[in-house]
């Protein structure tokens, strides 16, 4: 001790400050800011994936589809595909309303499967079966599965998920796909438009597995964030070999096939359940994220939930997505059904950020 002592009494005033406040408020930063310390060096650490084959996408409403299998460099079949359009549900109802009425003309089979409980192991209710005479229009083509969560606490959730998307393949076979049917898989908010899965049921020769590139947006329809969603993907079904999943299968992309809504809720609260209930549980590091004035002025200005950095791979990317997503008012293009009832679905139209608190 005395010699530490000596030690201490050797030290100048600037290295006082250094050892007693400087490296103190240094680790303190680190433990606030670590994620975003580790996002930004991504580059460094993490190399970007291997590009995908990019196919352009051909569409006008007065082509007929035998020209539009042409421009792709496929061939038009004399009838088209089933087509089977499978979802795990967690509570996006005004999200799977949408989905359901654009794909309705062209899909043969909905299957949906929701659980008792959330990837972290949470009880829910089962919101599709409470709300289920909101879809009525879609009864007769419904193959509904209800499973039971294994409610392991503490687990990573990417193991529960994988449990729950394992039990919609035999949900898949029970709604009785075959082969060369397709088969649309893809979270709820993740929507292929009506004309590119009427163009996949025509063509022949469409690639195995076949990525879709969504156009990206957050909160809503306002805010337009890139074009870089791909996880959607359509298969032709093959059994034995086909299981649903949400990575990437293939090297092949299909562009502007539809768009990706992600956290569009009509309601603060469901905002807040889906922050405690997804795979990345970890994001919420601090309690004042699920504060519901706090979620509301994220979403007006279109700042990130979890007070993140942009997922990129160049300091070039992160750096050009850094503050807020800027406001589009353009609501071309966008799913008919949702612009046929704009009034009951403001919320996810441009200068509409306000949100129901419960």
């Amino acid at each position: 001790m005395l010699r530490v002592g000596r030690v201490l009494r050797g030290l100048d005033f600037k290295t006082y400050i250094f050892l007693f406040v400087a490296i103190p408020l240094g680790i303190f930063g680190i433990y606030l800011h670590g994620q975003k310390i580790t996002y930004f060096l991504r580059p460094l650490w993490e190399s970007p994936p291997k590009p995908f084959r990019q196919i352009p996408h051909y569409y006008h409403e007065n082509v007929s589809m035998e020209n539009l299998c042409r421009l792709h460099g496929w061939a038009v079949r004399e009838s088209p595909r089933r087509v089977f359009d499978a979802v795990l549900f967690n509570n996006e109802v005004d999200m799977l309303t949408i989905r359901w009425k654009e794909l309705y003309p062209y899909v043969t089979e909905y299957i949906l499967l929701e659980s008792n409980s959330t990837f972290t192991g949470l009880p829910k209710p089962l919101f599709f079966s409470i709300n289920r005479d909101k879809f009525k229009f879609v009864e007769s083509r419904l193959t509904y599965g209800v499973i039971g969560g294994r409610f392991k606490k503490g687990e990573n959730p990417f193991i529960e998920e994988a449990y729950q998307r394992v039990a919609l393949d035999q949900l898949l076979r029970i709604a009785g796909i075959e082969d060369d049917d397709l088969l649309i898989m893809s979270d709820v908010d993740e929507i292929p438009s009506a004309h590119t899965i009427n163009l996949l049921r025509w063509c022949d020769d469409i690639p195995q597995v076949l990525h879709l590139q969504l156009r990206n947006y957050l909160y809503s329809f306002e805010f337009f964030l890139d074009n870089e969603s791909w996880r959607g993907s359509a298969h032709r079904y093959q059994s034995g070999k086909t299981r649903y999943a949400h990575y990437r299968q293939s090297d092949v992309l299909l562009s502007d096939a539809g768009w990706h809504c992600s956290f569009c809720f009509r309601r603060i609260s469901e905002f807040i359940f889906k922050m405690k209930a997804y795979s990345h549980t970890d994001r919420v590091r601090f309690a004042h994220y699920l504060n519901p004035n706090r979620i509301q002025d994220v979403i007006c200005k279109g700042t990130d939930l979890f007070d993140m950095l942009p997922e990129e791979y160049t300091f070039k990317e992160i750096i050009g997505k850094l503050g807020p997503i800027p406001h589009s008012y353009s609501a071309v293009h966008l799913p008919a059904f949702l612009l046929n009832n704009a009034e009951k679905y403001k919320y996810l139209l441009p200068g509409n950020c306000r949100r129901e608190s419960g």
